[in-house]
């Protein structure tokens, strides 16, 4: 059994309403090929297609205001009603409450006790491991539930081994930010076929793509547009090679931004739980599924 947490950040399910959602607007042939030819909206759920399953599931949790990273992410890590537990959505990073929760358990932590093999698969480069050692950067949710279970993060070395995926999937923005002119690029075709491949190593593999929240916090349609068009291409690699009957893949988010652009904050719009696979496993996965509670208790009925 393999599980791929494709985490994608700031993704809320939005309005038929082109002018402000760039997924209402932009063309994704794979993942509406996936849908049946329909568009990731709200209108859209629930929905049962031929590979995939698409859900509707609530990250307000409710609390009142607006969902936000470090609380949502916690909230997937954990199982726990995290924004409950300390009385408020918080974020960007995780407060000491919230750090103090998914260091004590989290979805790796139960992984790593059962034998269970997992791995965050974003590469870092060595610039954020020294920001972090200094003090001036604090791990995301996300990291800091990994490093929580004893697991290293992806570095330099590994991307350039072939073990890891920059944030962008191809490692272009490896080159043109970040000044590493000899790192791999691939396609985003390529990545996505590389992505299902980096999944044989381990039991859940984890990628987490936050440009789609900071494209949300820009308001830029184009390029809200032109990342969009990208990902579905990387999809395209991921679902020609993956097997359906070997495993599961989860679409899922944190809370709303990008389906929004009239906004620079984030919404309150439920986020897709789209889970691709065979139709027992994802029967079996999503029979309990509401909200951003019930994901990692379902991931871990999979491996018992």
């Amino acid at each position: 059994m393999k599980f791929l947490f494709l985490f994608l950040d700031g993704i809320g399910l939005g309005k038929d309403n082109p002018s402000i959602n760039p997924i209402a607007r932009v063309e994704m042939p794979n993942l509406q090929g996936l849908l049946a030819g329909q568009r990731l909206l709200g209108k859209t759920t629930p929905g049962e297609y031929e590979r995939a399953t698409l859900l509707s599931l609530d990250a307000c949790l409710g609390i009142e205001g607006l969902p936000q990273s470090a609380t949502g992410q916690a909230t997937l890590l954990t199982g726990m009603n995290v924004p409950a537990v300390i009385n408020n959505h918080y974020g960007p990073k995780p407060n000491p409450a919230v750090a103090e929760l998914l260091r004590d358990s989290n979805l790796f932590i139960s992984l790593h006790e059962n034998g269970r093999q997992s791995a965050l698969i974003n590469a870092y480069p060595p610039s954020y491991f020294d920001a972090i050692e200094s003090g001036r950067r604090l791990y995301a949710a996300i990291p800091l539930a990994v490093t929580s279970a004893g697991i290293p993060l992806k570095t330099l070395e590994d991307f350039y081994a072939g073990l890891a995926l920059s944030a962008d999937f191809t490692g272009q923005g490896w080159r043109d930010h970040l000044g590493y002119t000899d790192t791999p690029v691939y396609s985003p075709r390529q990545a996505g076929m590389k992505l299902a491949n980096l999944t044989k190593m381990y039991d859940l593999t984890f990628f987490e793509f936050w440009l789609s929240d900071y494209a949300g916090h820009q308001q830029d349609m184009p390029a809200a547009c032109a990342l969009l068009e990208s990902f579905d291409r990387v999809l395209s690699g991921l679902l020609d090679t993956w097997d359906d009957q070997a495993g599961l893949i989860l679409i899922t988010s944190d809370h709303g931004n990008m389906e929004d652009l009239s906004t620079r904050r984030h919404t309150t719009n439920p986020v897709p739980g789209l889970i691709i696979g065979s139709h027992h496993l994802r029967d079996t996965f999503a029979s309990a599924l509401n909200d951003l509670t019930g994901i990692a208790p379902a991931i871990l009925r999979l491996f018992q």
